[in-house]
């Protein structure tokens, strides 16, 4: 997908694990660190300029709430670029369905399914389109793309039931390759 989120499938010639889907979902953020430098540096700019203004007047504490400002700011891009380091992988093998999630912090979380026993549930409101995504297999409930937009989550649903019922159907032999 184009906005930020990679989705691709896979063969092998290895057809009892070969990778039937493979999905790498990723945070979408709108703002490279070249486009950060930018806003960074006009918003420095334009606090410095204004708090001379104010200085000059007399005012001379409005020059500190104005770098106070920036500094909050950088703060808060620091924390949102830190929150897109977060990662969640998700494999479709004939033998296994297997997610892995990375946090923003590093941490993995892995979970291993048998696609045989994997069923999805929906969350659909009729305003916003499909909301959240699970995976339920055995009494376990697992969430699933909950950082992708309605549209990306319906798409992303899509090519994972594909690659469900591909998995159920079982390897296929075919003798002219």
């Amino acid at each position: 997908m184009s906005t930020g989120n990679e989705i691709e499938r896979r063969g092998s010639e290895d057809q009892s694990e070969a990778q039937i889907f493979s999905a790498l979902l990723t945070p979408h953020r709108s703002l490279n660190r070249t486009g950060f430098l930018a806003v960074m540096l006009f918003l420095s700019v334009v606090s410095f300029v204004t708090g001379l203004v104010f200085l000059m007047m007399g005012a001379w504490p409005v020059l500190g709430f104005f770098g106070l400002d920036v500094l909050v700011i950088w703060w808060a891009f620091k924390v949102n670029f830190r929150a897109a380091r977060a990662c969640e992988e998700i494999v479709v093998t004939p033998s296994e369905l297997r997610v892995r999630r990375v946090s923003h912090r590093g941490q993995v979380a892995e979970w291993t399914f048998n696609p045989l026993w994997v069923r999805l549930d929906l969350e659909v409101d009729e305003d916003f389109g499909l909301e959240h995504l699970y995976l339920i297999s055995r009494g376990r409930r697992l969430q699933l793309a909950g950082f992708l937009g309605p549209e990306e989550k319906a798409s992303f649903y899509n090519g994972l039931v594909e690659a469900l019922n591909a998995a159920k159907r079982g390897p296929t032999f075919n003798p002219i390759r």
